[in-house]
């Protein structure tokens, strides 16, 4: 007889490309987790069952999974996969990190708090390069606005993810994507067993 299979513990980041991938690969393995590297994209590739069946395999949690939407102004296709992986039996998203981009269009979402480019915290938005914005509790971005929809226990706005002016490169090992996937597991009470 099958044991009771726990939810797997999801990190969604609205963010796929190349440099978003990078960084939260780094910052995945530098926490103990798995980077579903399958999920990058710009736009988001796959689809939300596939990526599920891939978050499934996975040895162990957290997963982060990279969704992004191109700056699509409908429901893109990252944002389908992301509300098809949130709403799924097995998974429990835990959190998300909210990317600002320049998008052209008016997309935004709550954020519970935001990390500056030098890994401050501040209740403001931030923009792209990683500044506080003028409005609190709210991000810009491209893939974001169903992140209020899905009423997430926790998202941390951020800049954008793997570069904000070379203070979040792969070089400099991804500070504040990595203290981003750090808050978001500390405020979930999620404890990764170490080696």
């Amino acid at each position: 007889m099958k044991g009771v299979m726990t939810k797997r513990k999801v990190i969604l980041v609205t963010d796929g490309d190349e440099s978003a991938k990078k960084a939260v690969e780094h910052a995945a393995k530098e926490i103990g987790g798995r980077c579903i590297t399958q999920s990058w994209g710009n736009p988001t590739q796959l689809n939300g069952e596939e990526i599920v069946s891939l978050i499934l395999k996975t040895p162990y949690d957290p997963v982060l999974v990279m969704f992004d939407d191109c700056g699509s102004r409908n429901e893109g296709t990252g944002e389908m996969a992301m509300r098809y992986v949130a709403e799924h039996a097995d998974i429990e998203v835990i959190g998300a990190i909210a990317v600002a981009s320049s998008t052209h269009s008016t997309e935004w979402t709550h954020v519970d708090i935001s990390l500056d480019r030098y890994g401050h915290l501040t209740e403001f938005g931030v923009d792209k390069s990683g500044l506080p914005d003028l409005e609190i509790g709210r991000i810009n971005g491209d893939t974001v606005y169903i992140l209020d929809e899905l009423n997430l226990p926790f998202v941390v706005g951020v800049g954008d993810i793997g570069k904000m002016a070379g203070l979040d490169t792969l070089k400099k090992g991804a500070p504040i994507t990595k203290k981003a996937i750090e808050l978001i597991l500390e405020r979930s009470r999620y404890h990764v067993q170490g080696n």
